[in-house]
């Protein structure tokens, strides 16, 4: 307590400093939570250990609670744990309710992120207790669980599938690291094309392509239109009210603890959260055709998960050294020049340092709900840009965020032009982004756990005989597949 008691208002105002930056990065089309961390990391080096985190803590909240912006105005999801949050977000805005969508998300946000941090608190020891003994088994059946909720996801269940699979296919070009099982040769492409594909394509060039240029091509299409953006308007149309919470409160608890669970994870990341989150919500709702045409259910359900992914990321980064998602890989290089050892014992014999984290990922949050809320107006003006202006700017950004993700690489932004047109012309013949990406996503991961997996046990049955843990996680993967099955054939009757 005596850690607490010494903090300052440089303190504070740091957090709120982060807070604002990680906003601005995430509402940014082409830059990422992990961008911000990664920028602003020698800003911390004339820091001292408190200041610097203070820092740090306050870009990781505001970067993933910036995601939403884009999302819901203009369909390009700022993080990838943001994909889920366009389904909903953005037909609101279509539908005369950006404020609305927007203010929604922000407040899911606090709750999902002050969750998370409560639950931390109290239960981190027991929580990495539990984390640890997870085989490379039981993490390859929860990206599977994960990977089934592409068909819920689906309005055709066949091509859902399909699409899913396919984005599981291309996410193996590249060469298969011996450090994961592989013998470090390519998987799928040719070895003419090592030199550009060796560590795959790019998540972010690839999420921004589907999201981002897509829609531009379409829209060159048919035309650039003034009135289409003019025509949002925050603070006209229907208003936020908080009665929309009404009866959300199991949905919020539930999708809260999924982002926390799964960022409790290691190497699961936040997209596969809100997409169960997301899926879930859909599966226990009363009417399920309503999520993707504007529905609060799937926008509260996105981003409380995504923001409760914030703590519990948190938990194998400190305790075990290994980060959840991108951004605590990030954080742990920052956290090392801050003179910080994560790893088994850092909660017991660093606990003021626990401590300090944990007050200043509260205030994070709250400092994230206050300028958001309050300045959502401000914050998205980028709506009120003409499209003729907004569009080369977005382009402008796309290219910037593609090309520096990884140091200057040429091939990232060729990698943001192919599945820009492959996002455009896949929609055209039939095929579903969203299955796509999470199948491209989740692939790799599945891969490296399966062969793992083989590799310490040696037998394939060892998935259906390893723990009651692998044993309750197939029945929860029958489950999903049901419940797909009986809701495309409930669809299919009613057409």
């Amino acid at each position: 307590m005596d850690a607490l008691l010494s903090l300052d208002l440089t303190y504070f105002l740091l957090v709120s400093l982060g807070v604002v930056i990680g906003i601005i990065f995430g509402a940014i089309p082409g830059m990422t939570a992990t961008m911000a961390v990664a920028v602003c990391l020698p800003m911390t080096y004339a820091l001292d250990l408190n200041h610097g985190l203070a820092l740090l803590l306050g870009l990781y909240v505001g970067g993933i609670s910036g995601g939403l912006v884009p999302a819901i105005l203009i369909n390009i999801p700022g993080t990838p744990s943001s994909i889920t949050t366009c389904f909903d977000g953005y037909p609101m805005t279509q539908n005369g309710e950006p404020e609305k969508a927007l203010k929604i998300g922000i407040v899911s946000s606090l709750v999902g992120g002050l969750f998370s941090a409560v639950v931390l608190y109290y239960f981190a020891p027991s929580l990495a207790d539990w984390a640890i003994k997870f085989s490379y088994v039981e993490k390859f059946l929860i990206i599977l669980f994960a990977l089934t909720v592409i068909a819920s996801l689906s309005k055709r269940l066949l091509v859902g599938i399909f699409s899913g699979v396919l984005g599981v296919w291309v996410s193996l070009i590249g060469v298969y690291d011996m450090s994961t099982g592989g013998n470090g040769e390519l998987r799928i492409a040719s070895e003419s094309m090592s030199t550009f594909l060796e560590t795959g394509f790019s998540l972010l060039p690839v999420l921004i392509g589907l999201f981002g240029l897509s829609v531009i091509f379409n829209e060159a299409e048919h035309g650039v239109h003034d009135d289409a953006t003019g025509t949002i308007q925050l603070g006209k149309g229907k208003r936020f009210q908080w009665s929309v919470f009404k009866g959300q409160f199991v949905n919020l608890l539930r999708s809260s603890s999924i982002g926390t669970f799964i960022g409790l994870l290691p190497g699961v990341g936040g997209s596969a959260a809100s997409v169960l989150a997301y899926s879930q919500a859909k599966n226990f709702s009363d009417d399920p055709s309503k999520f993707g045409t504007g529905h609060p259910d799937g926008l509260i359900a996105s981003e409380s998960s995504n923001n409760g992914l914030t703590g519990g990321a948190l938990i194998p980064l400190l305790s075990l050294g290994i980060p959840g998602d991108s951004t605590t890989a990030v954080l742990i290089g920052a956290f090392t020049l801050q003179g910080i050892q994560v790893g088994p014992l850092f909660i017991n014999e660093h606990q003021d340092i626990w401590n300090t984290m944990m007050l200043g990922l509260v205030v994070a949050n709250l400092v994230m709900f206050v300028v958001m809320y309050f300045a959502i107006r401000h914050i998205a003006k980028v709506i009120m840009v003409p499209k003729y202006l907004l569009y080369p700017g977005i382009m402008m950004m796309c290219v910037v965020g593609a090309y520096a993700i990884n140091s200057g690489i040429m091939f990232d932004v060729w990698t943001l032009f192919l599945f820009g047109l492959f996002g455009f012309l896949g929609t055209k013949l039939g095929l579903e982004v969203a299955p796509f990406i999470i199948g491209f996503i989740l692939g790799p991961s599945a891969e490296v756990y399966f062969v793992k997996s083989l590799e310490s046990f040696g037998t394939l049955t060892i998935f259906f005989t390893k723990s009651p843990i692998a044993m309750f996680l197939w029945v929860l993967i029958a489950i999903s597949i049901g419940y797909s099955v009986v809701t495309a054939r409930k669809a299919k009757r009613q057409v």
